[in-house]
Formats: C-alpha cells, structure tokens, sequence
C-alpha cells in the first residue's frame, strides 16, 4: 500500500498495477482464466475465492484509496452489505442500524436478517445517543450510511465510533454517496467502509459492482462467509472498474462543483420547497459535513411544491435522464418513492421523511447552465 497521503489521483491510476508483463504494457493485463497451477504460491487461486490477479490489484487499490489494511471487491453493493453482515454476525447476535438507510439494505435488515437468527434495532434519530440507546449486551455492529440516500443526512464518525467501541462493537458504514474522495471514515475509527461501486468508482452507468475496505482480519471473515455465497466480480468487469477507478477524482471533483452551483440555483426557485445537500449553510448537518468531508457529493435531492406532479416533471426533462442510480458523468434524477424505497411502506417512507414530491437528482459533468434550463424548462 502507498503511503496514506500520496495523491488521490495517483493512487486512482497506478495502485494494485499488476507486475510488467512481456510486452510491458501501460495498462494492467486481463487474466479471464478461472483455472491456475495449485502448486504455485496461491494455492487456491479461483475467482470465486476474490483472489485471481485481477482481482487481487484491484482489492489493493480499493482498500489504499480508503486508507484501510484490506479490501475486497462484489458483484454488487448489496453483494458487500449482505456479505459483510452474515460474515461478521452469528444467529443471536444484534445489530444497530440507522432509520434513514438505503431501501435495499433497510428491506434486507427488517426482513431477511430474522431468517439467520440476527435481531436489529433502527435507531429515532442520527444523533450518538440515538444509537447508544439501542445497544444491548448482544449487540456486535452499529451499522451508518453517511451522507444518506436519499435525504443527504451526516452521521458524527467520531461520536458514533467512540460509543461504539467504548463496548467493543464494529462500526460499518455504506459510505457510497461520500466516495472515497470526498470522506475518509477509516480515519475516524470506523471499521468496515462499504461502497456500491456502480456509483463514483464506475462513474459511467455501465458496471454493477460493490467493495468493502478494512482490516485484514476482518476482511478474512467476512472474505470467509463470501467464498460461499459466491458474490465475487467476474474478471473482465474488476479489469473494467479498476480503469473507471483511474479518473474518479477528476470526476467526483467537477460533480461537486456542479452540484454546489445547482444546489444553490435550486434553492432559489419558486417551484422548490426544499434542497437537500450538506454544501448549503441551510443544511441542519451543513457544520458536521464541513468537518468530516472534503466535498459534497454530487447529489442534491429537491422537493417539489405539491401544485407540481412529480412524475410529469421527470417526464418533462430532456437533457437530464430519468434513470434508477446515480453518479454517472451523465445527469438523471428519479422519485426514490418509486425506485429506491419503492420496497418500503408508504408509512415507511413517511416516517423517514421521504415525499411522493421528493426527487434525488444526479448531477453530472454537464454544463450547469444547460441542467438549469432543462429543469427551467420542465417546471
């Protein structure tokens, strides 16, 4: 691993590159094989096992670039959350979740974890306390997303960390929506950072991928649990994410520029009753964003006023898509009532705050000016 404050860009591009071949390529060669010599050092070397050459640069460039000893890379992010939670919790073992999470990992936590013999408890609030009242003698993870999807809320690392391992539990955060350009939780204490690396590291809408960076003990027992519900990446898209790797900080930084510039515009228009983004001094998380990241992400989620229709709004939209993920370089919004916590009740839903009116809008590396018309436009 490099050393911790050697330039993000630099480890984007050349961290976990594969010895020179021959022909002394620039770029790291692509092994499809699923078959190699058991006599040579890795004795069992198979991609089921996260382990092919491959697979072990690009595993070392997702835990440098999150400061972390250990990394490992999924068929998904939901493949890296389900992993890691039935790697590192056992049938009557606890966990403390946040309420507002991302409707994949909250349908899996509520309805699934029961099936293992894993009880959970959601938290009331974000706040330090809001989980310390929910550890029980039982209880091994407290598990955060920050900033959340889809309402940008940010969690304390440092207070969530310090109650934590006070009572010697692990803290796992989804930290998709930070990047590892934008926040650095490791450097906080916190054990386990998940991303779904369809997101920032693809950054291109053409890659299903998730990772996790940690420990090495850690990442061995989760790595244990893993080999068996086989959710490794195939060869070729690991080869492909780990070039997309090599321009995610150019990418994620001009995202931030023109999230900020479009959360501001936003603010000011007449058909919006609220921006969510932890850039905007309005923000009530704005100060502890300041603290705990070094950009803001390039999602702004918006509410629109009620004499709007959500739907025909996104309908109305030419430049930007309408398309379920986010943090392409192209821009897309959607209604996550209707896409990303369409799982949940619409109870649910209410009670974490998330409207019909609510749109999660990706932005892209588009020009500002455009986006603002075309959202002119469809209002």
């Amino acid at each position: 691993m490099r050393e911790k404050n050697t330039d993000l860009n630099t480890k984007c591009v050349h961290e976990g590159e594969l010895p020179i071949d021959q022909y002394k390529s620039a770029v790291s060669p692509l092994y499809f094989s699923t078959a190699f010599d058991y006599q040579d050092q890795h004795l069992d070397q198979y991609p089921r096992y996260f382990n092919t050459p491959n697979q072990i640069g690009l595993n070392q460039k997702i835990a440098a670039l999150d400061h972390c000893e250990s990394g490992l890379v999924f068929a998904s992010g939901m493949a890296a959350i389900t992993s890691t939670l039935l790697g590192l919790l056992s049938a009557g073992d606890h966990m403390v979740i946040q309420n507002s999470i991302y409707g994949g990992t909250y349908n899996f936590v509520a309805n699934h974890l029961k099936d293992f013999g894993i009880q959970h408890d959601f938290t009331a609030g974000l706040n330090a306390d809001d989980f310390a009242q929910k550890i029980k003698p039982n209880t091994k993870i407290i598990y955060i997303e920050s900033p959340s999807n889809p309402l940008l809320e940010i969690v304390d690392f440092k207070a969530i960390v310090a109650r934590a391992h006070q009572s010697n539990i692990l803290v796992i955060i989804d930290s998709t929506m930070g990047s590892p350009v934008n926040q650095l939780p490791a450097q906080y204490g916190v054990d386990v950072i998940i991303h779904s690396a369809t997101k920032y590291m693809s950054g291109h809408s053409d890659i299903l991928a998730g990772t996790i960076a940690c420990s090495k003990a850690l990442r061995d027992r989760i790595a244990k649990r893993a080999k068996m519900l086989g959710g490794n990446l195939s060869d070729l898209t690991v080869w492909l994410l780990d070039r997309s790797i090599k321009t995610m900080g150019l990418r994620v930084d001009a995202q931030n520029k023109n999230a900020m510039i479009m959360a501001t515009w936003l603010e000011a228009q007449p058909q919006v009753d609220r921006v969510f983004y932890p850039g905007l001094t309005s923000h009530p998380d704005h100060v502890l964003a300041q603290s705990q990241m070094c950009g803001f992400g390039g999602v702004v989620s918006f509410e629109l006023s009620k004499n709007l229709s959500a739907v025909s709004f996104l309908n109305h939209l030419k430049l930007i898509k309408r398309a379920s993920s986010f943090a392409g370089v192209e821009s897309t919004a959607v209604i996550p009532a209707l896409t990303s916590h369409s799982l949940l009740t619409s109870e649910q839903r209410a009670a974490l705050g998330i409207s019909d009116q609510l749109i999660r809008f990706s932005v892209g590396i588009e020009s500002a000016e455009e986006l603002q018309n075309d959202i002119a436009q469809a209002f």
